[in-house]
């Protein structure tokens, strides 16, 4: 995946999410040296946050994905690590999106 196709498809899940300030963008541990995710963080100048399996595994996403739990050993990426992110009172408010190679969620924390 390159940088772009994620900066289109976090334009857009943000735009769902009815805009806002982009804190970070956060992946599973396996993923966190993928070029087009570490390109994409550094264009919006934001940290890169990774999360391992067990962290991921522990929270409950409203889109479990076979294929997620196949690649990184956790029912979801996307959500999960957004929702990590955001802190312990993070607000899932965009559900997973997809292109052909990446998949974005948004999650807002209090405040």
């Amino acid at each position: 995946m390159g940088a772009d196709e994620v900066l289109t498809l976090i334009g857009e899940a943000l735009a769902e999410a009815g805009g806002g300030a982009l804190a970070a963008l956060a992946t599973a541990g396996a993923k966190a040296r993928e070029p087009g995710l570490v390109e994409a963080a550094a264009r919006l100048g934001v940290p890169l946050l990774s999360y391992g399996a067990e962290a991921l595994a522990a929270v409950t996403v409203p889109n479990p994905s076979p294929a997620a739990l196949a690649a990184v050993g956790a029912p979801g990426v996307a959500e999960a690590a957004a929702l990590l992110a955001a802190g312990p009172y993070g607000v899932l408010v965009v559900d997973k999106r997809k292109s052909a190679r990446a998949t974005c969620a948004v999650a807002r924390g209090p405040g």
